[in-house]
């Protein structure tokens, strides 16, 4: 097959669940470079919160953020496309979250944004280890979110809503693309909802970046594992699902490799790309 550009997301899928590379992912990465391929993380995260092996290898120079809604040309340090949810209708979402009993955050201009005690809250309630830690070096508590969102005046990238209690976040996840039909929500994380505008997802970004680079889609492999790379799968040549993915995701698919934890990601890429 002719696959010129590899889209990948992370957490679940390159990374394994400690937020470590497995050594053989790499590896594969680094012999799909040697063929000529194009690699493009392909992440609900922003850009400063990529793995710093994947901001330096001289191999890597566009990556798709924030669910697609940024775009970003590392060489030119530039956006190659942006959609972005407009704040008056960002506002208006967390004050329907208000009622809720989660806790939000947002991604702004390629950073993080927390109400204070929301921000200790998740801190002391997400069971993860390595999603904490990101939390911990890629949010800015604030006194309140709201407030210092409309004071700043700008759109936002993402927006993101925790949850302990499942039961709420399976029913949020049927009614909130009927209560908010301009907005695209998403998992990544079993305790998780991520929100986006309707036009910023993997798909649409990996779309527009072979727009920008004169590639076919055709000619891409995409790797995931959550609903949030659902559309990237489907827009990509040939879309893989992990073995730990999402039903809804394996469905769509077309090919499932291995676990995350267990190289399913060098496992695809040796199949697809180097053999």
């Amino acid at each position: 097959m002719d696959i010129r550009l590899i889209s990948f997301d992370l957490d679940g899928t390159f990374l394994d669940d400690g937020k470590g590379i497995p050594p053989e992912n790499l590896r594969a990465l680094e012999a799909a470079a040697e063929l000529g391929v194009l690699l493009v993380p392909a992440t609900g995260r922003i850009v400063a919160g990529l793995p710093e092996v994947l901001l330096t290898l001289p191999c890597m120079r566009y990556y798709i953020t924030a669910n697609g809604s940024y775009v970003y040309d590392a060489l030119e340090d530039k956006a190659v496309a942006r959609a972005e949810i407009p704040l008056a209708r960002a506002l208006e979402f967390y004050e329907y979250a208000d009622g809720l009993e989660a806790l939000y955050d947002c991604y702004q201009d390629n950073w993080g944004y927390m109400t204070e005690w929301m921000y200790h809250e998740v801190l002391r309630s997400i069971p993860n280890e390595g999603v904490r830690e990101l939390i911990v070096r890629l949010r800015t508590p604030v006194p309140e979110l709201k407030a210092y969102l409309a004071d700043k005046g700008r759109d936002l990238q993402k927006l993101q809503l925790f949850f302990t209690d499942m039961a709420l976040r399976s029913r949020q996840i049927e009614e909130l693309p009927e209560r908010f039909p301009d907005l695209a929500f998403s998992t990544s994380m079993p305790f998780n909802i991520e929100i986006n505008a309707k036009s910023a997802t993997k798909g649409s970004a990996l779309t527009a970046l072979c727009r920008h680079l004169g590639l076919d889609p055709a000619q891409t492999l995409a790797l995931g594992d959550g609903t949030n790379d659902s559309d990237m799968l489907l827009a990509a040549g040939v879309g893989v699902a992990m073995a730990n993915a999402d039903e809804a995701v394996k469905a769509i698919a077309d090919f499932v490799t291995g676990d995350n934890n267990e190289g399913g990601f060098a496992r695809a890429v040796e199949r697809f790309v180097l053999r």
